[in-house]
C-alpha cells in the first residue's frame, strides 16, 4: 500500500512540475483595495492546495490518534477481564423452574 501512495505523490509532483513549467506567468492578485500581490501562477496553485489539504490532514491525524487511544484502552480492559478469575458459581439449594405452574387465585365468598 505504501508503494501506491508513493506512486500517487510522485505523479502529483510530476503533474505540478509540468503545470509550473507551462504556466510560469506573473499574475496580480488584489487582496484588498490598496493591497496587490504579484506572484506566479504555480505559487497560487500550491498555496490553494495546501490550504485545503493541511486542515483535513490534521483532522485525519487527530481522529486516528483518538481512535488508536480508544482501541488501546478497550484492548487493555478486555485483556484484564480475560485474566481475571471467573467468579464461583453459587450452589443451588433447589432447582430453578423456568416455567412455574400458575397458582389459582382464591376469591372469598361474600
Amino acid at each position: 500500500m505504501k508503494i501506491v501512495r508513493t506512486i500517487v505523490w510522485v505523479l502529483l509532483l510530476v503533474a505540478l512540475l509540468i503545470f509550473s513549467i507551462n504556466n510560469w506567468n506573473p499574475v496580480e492578485v488584489r487582496i484588498w483595495e490598496g493591497l496587490v500581490l504579484e506572484t506566479k501562477v504555480p505559487a497560487l496553485v500550491v498555496s490553494a492546495f495546501l490550504l485545503g489539504l493541511v486542515p483535513m490532514w490534521l483532522l485525519h491525524r487527530a481522529t486516528r490518534w483518538n481512535n488508536e487511544r480508544r482501541i488501546a484502552s478497550l484492548e487493555s480492559a478486555a485483556r484484564a477481564s480475560a485474566m481475571a478469575p471467573a467468579p464461583p458459581t453459587p450452589a443451588a439449594s433447589e432447582p430453578f423452574d423456568a416455567n412455574p405452574a400458575p397458582t389459582e387465585k382464591v376469591i372469598p365468598a361474600p
